[in-house]
């Protein structure tokens, strides 16, 4: 997990650099009217392709990036390197993986969720339960760990917000150590890690990371990806 401020990565706007990190997403960055949606878009690129990059072993301006059909991004052309990204106010946050599906997210650690109607939107009938039985100043706190948790568990999956909050949930007293059911019950055993914690005392942040039952992926150089013998027909039928 990786955090910067927006104005640490801020390039000229329109400039040749800013232009060749974008990549695809150039032409995404210029219909954006914005100004401040404008500087945080260009800024979280510049982020995530940097860190894929180094870890890669490659130029970041060679970093293309696509995204699912829930928005989720990813790297084009190279799956054993997988990605998130968040942010809130000037902070970013990008997650890299190899072990399976990553997912994560910042909040503002003020931020009053606790007590403005939210709990029955966002929580199952467990998780209301348990925030109603502890003390009152550990309420909203704890409701912003279930909120990073389950923001970041619905971008693991490619869901976003698509992925009801009400329908999967955590532990909001004690670690997490798997998705719940409603009731309370395991739904996913051993099949994801969580974690919450807080960082630069304002923030909270919540990953969420799956295993995909391959292992982690020791080799990140972008050629170990490539199947020589598919590479060669590839190229062969192009020659035709």
């Amino acid at each position: 997990m990786l955090c910067a401020r927006q104005d640490d990565l801020r390039q000229e706007e329109g400039g040749a650099r800013l232009r060749a990190l974008l990549g695809h997403d150039w032409e995404r960055y210029q219909e954006l009217t914005h100004r401040r949606i404008r500087t945080r878009f260009a800024a979280s690129r510049v982020l995530l392709k940097s860190a894929a990059a180094a870890a890669l072993g490659v130029p970041p301006e060679s970093v293309e990036l696509g995204y699912g059909l829930g928005g989720r991004p990813c790297l084009r052309g190279y799956d054993g390197l997988h990605i998130s990204l968040s942010h809130t106010d000037d902070l970013l946050l990008v997650g890299l993986a190899t072990d399976g599906a990553i997912g994560v997210d910042a909040e503002r650690g003020d931020r009053v969720l606790y007590g403005t109607g939210l709990v029955r939107h966002m929580c199952t009938p467990y998780e209301a339960e348990r925030i109603e039985a502890m003390p009152v100043a550990e309420r909203n706190p704890a409701m912003l760990r279930l909120w990073t948790l389950k923001e970041a568990y619905s971008k693991a999956v490619g869901l976003g917000m698509l992925l009801g909050f009400t329908d999967f949930g955590f532990t909001p007293d004690r670690p997490p150590t798997d998705v719940l059911r409603p009731d309370g019950t395991p739904g996913t055993v051993g099949a994801w890690g969580f974690h919450t914690l807080s960082y630069a005392g304002r923030y909270t942040l919540g990953v969420a990371l799956g295993d995909d039952g391959f292992g982690r992926t020791t080799d990140l150089a972008a050629a170990t990806a490539l199947d020589p013998g598919i590479v060669d027909a590839l190229l062969a039928a192009q020659g035709e």
